[in-house]
């Protein structure tokens, strides 16, 4: 394969999974959930993440939310491979965050924070460190302390991401149904990392306690640490 070819490839797995990750995953669920009268952008911390879709519509729209955005990674990531390979999965699930945090259909505004779609790529191109990820998040729900701290929470999650693909990297070690490790895997990952930490600061301070509601957004603080999808 000419190096022009593979670059079309490798251009094309980026769309793709770009476009996969502008997938209104919330709006749709919403729709569904409230029969079109509550829009996540203005209601609760504003956030059309499944955290959110938790707190206004219940946890049965939040979990859909939830799973949705992790599968449309997930899904990035295969079709990136099935174009472009390896890189492709890789560079696709990167895309994928950044179409579910920058979706063109809406003036590349108003997205999520990306954090469920990364355990997507997670788990399609890092199979061997998700259970590690998983664990990781666990014990920062279950941290009193961490709770209402989402961003840090976050932060540290994706600090043992990138250092784990490091490790895998370097040791060579099997990856499950993944690709091969390579210098990809922890560049994916702190690149994906660092956009979800951007939409973090740019979604500015936490709601106070209480000011979370189903009134449009303007009305409350602008989400930050407490929301998290």
């Amino acid at each position: 394969m000419s190096t022009r070819s593979y670059s079309k490839r490798i251009a094309m797995a980026i769309g793709v999974g770009y476009l996969i990750g502008t997938f209104p995953t919330a709006d749709i669920v919403a729709r569904q959930a409230s029969g079109g009268s509550i829009n996540l952008r203005q209601a609760g911390s504003g956030n059309p993440g499944g955290t959110n879709a938790m707190n206004v519509l219940g946890a049965r729209a939040g979990v859909a939310v939830m799973a949705g955005d992790i599968g449309k990674g997930a899904l990035a990531c295969c079709a990136g491979a099935l174009v472009a390979g390896p890189p492709g999965a890789h560079l696709a699930g990167t895309a994928s965050v950044v179409g579910h945090c920058y979706p063109v259909w809406s003036g590349f505004t108003g997205g999520g924070k990306g954090v469920a779609c990364s355990v997507g790529q997670c788990l399609a191109t890092f199979p061997a460190y998700f259970p590690i990820d998983v664990a990781v998040a666990a014990l920062a729900v279950s941290n009193p302390k961490l709770q209402q701290r989402a961003f840090t929470a976050t932060l540290a999650s994706s600090v043992f991401w990138i250092a784990g693909g490091l490790i895998w990297w370097a040791k060579g070690w099997r990856n499950l149904w993944g690709p091969k490790p390579s210098a990809l895997l922890p560049l994916a990952a702190a690149t994906t990392s660092a956009i979800i930490a951007q939409r973090f600061l740019a979604a500015g301070p936490p709601p106070k306690p209480g000011e979370l509601s189903d009134e449009p957004a303007e009305l409350t603080e602008p989400s930050g640490e407490t929301d998290t999808a």
